[in-house]
């Protein structure tokens, strides 16, 4: 639950971000939504049909949500598809998700100064992953051309704060000096688009960071550098957000196709998760004998501006600036595991040596992951 850093110093040295080219905005959201709802309608009156209809201003200020990324545009906005559309690859070819992962690492390696032989584990780690086996952190370290050793792992929205102290616990047993963190997350996937308590919510995107030693780390690499000083990591069972996909839905009868797709009861996650975040970054701090107002930025998950807000509030007593808690979530969507590092990698500028920031992340599980940097 608690890792200390006595032995060793870890760094997170370079960061990346992956974002697809296309785009789709609330009001194309909407459009295909509403039309959608209209077509397979025709016999409901006018009055109660546009009760449920979906629109901008109901996006924007459920969300803070004005846009997203997706791998897919055409086959999310036709209404009569309305989930992305992609073409199966051959086993001979980089799956999409080892596609973005690669991009997202290249810019980490590139901005970390560092090559592909200097570093000695790869952890994939995000809330979908494409296959069961082989790992896609396996077929990221081969198209790398990585030695040592890869895996997956998936703690939903947490993903990239666990995998995070996973590359610690690595470096500070001896079993690397250097671990690449991705985070894949093609969340439209996932996606009922034909709800309309969610269909606004998701975007996809790729993240990575480079966390390696103290001592390996360049001196004259381009990107700024912050040590690790604590992770903290909890989780508690809900059934609050859930996702039913799984290897053994064609052997179970009478089985829902819904639930093999996200849901969520937003409304009590919002009420349960706010407190438990922000006492887990308040608790973290304490015990490493900081005062949590003195906190100069917080990247926090990037689910819900409201969360944000309060969950910011709550930690540093007072309302936070956007300097002080960055928002991509208005452009990228939700992005699951990868929101945190995303705000991360784009609001990592303006630190003096010795300030501290804090990486939250929070979802699904419940599961809640920190990460206290310093800066360098």
């Amino acid at each position: 639950m608690h890792s200390k850093l006595t032995s060793s110093r870890c760094i997170i040295s370079g960061t990346g971000l992956f974002s697809p080219t296309e785009t789709i905005n609330n009001d194309e959201l909407v459009t295909a939504f509403n039309s959608h709802l209209i077509n397979q309608t025709p016999d409901m009156a006018d009055e109660e049909r546009n009760k449920l209809l979906s629109s901008s201003a109901f996006i924007e200020k459920a969300s803070g949500i004005q846009s997203r990324h997706v791998v897919n545009k055409q086959g999310i906005v036709d209404s009569t598809v309305m989930h992305p559309v992609l073409v199966e690859r051959a086993d001979d070819e980089l799956s999409l998700q080892g596609e973005m992962a690669v991009a997202a690492a290249k810019q980490a390696l590139k901005n970390a100064g560092k090559q592909a032989a200097d570093i000695d584990a790869v952890i994939v780690a995000c809330s979908n992953l494409q296959r069961a086996y082989p790992a896609i952190a396996i077929e990221v370290q081969a198209a790398l051309g990585i030695q040592g050793f890869a895996y997956d792992m998936n703690v939903a929205c947490s993903s990239a704060t666990f995998g995070i102290s996973n590359a610690v616990n690595s470096i500070v047993a001896g079993q690397a000096k250097a671990v690449l963190v991705i985070n894949p997350e093609i969340c439209s996937g996932h996606l009922d688009f034909t709800d309309r308590d969610c269909h606004f919510i998701f975007g996809d995107a790729c993240t990575a960071l480079v966390v390696e030693h103290s001592e390996t780390v360049n001196k004259t690499k381009p990107a700024p550098s912050f040590e690790i000083v604590d992770c903290q990591l909890v989780t508690q069972f809900s059934n609050n957000i859930r996702n039913n996909f799984g290897f053994l839905n064609r052997s179970e009868e009478n089985s829902n196709p819904r639930d093999k797709l996200f849901m969520q009861n937003g409304r009590q996650v919002f009420k349960e998760v706010c407190p438990m975040a922000a006492k887990h970054i308040r608790s973290q701090c304490e015990q490493q004998d900081l005062d949590p107002s003195t906190l100069k930025r917080l990247w926090l998950h990037q689910a819900n501006l409201s969360m944000n807000e309060l969950i910011a509030k709550k930690v540093l007593g007072k309302a936070a600036s956007r300097e002080q808690a960055p928002v991509i979530l208005d452009q990228y969507a939700n992005t699951s595991s990868a929101g945190s590092i995303i705000a991360f990698h784009l609001h990592n500028e303006g630190f003096e040596a010795g300030e501290f920031g804090l990486i939250c992340s929070f979802g699904a599980g419940y599961s809640i992951g920190s990460v206290l940097l310093k800066a360098l």
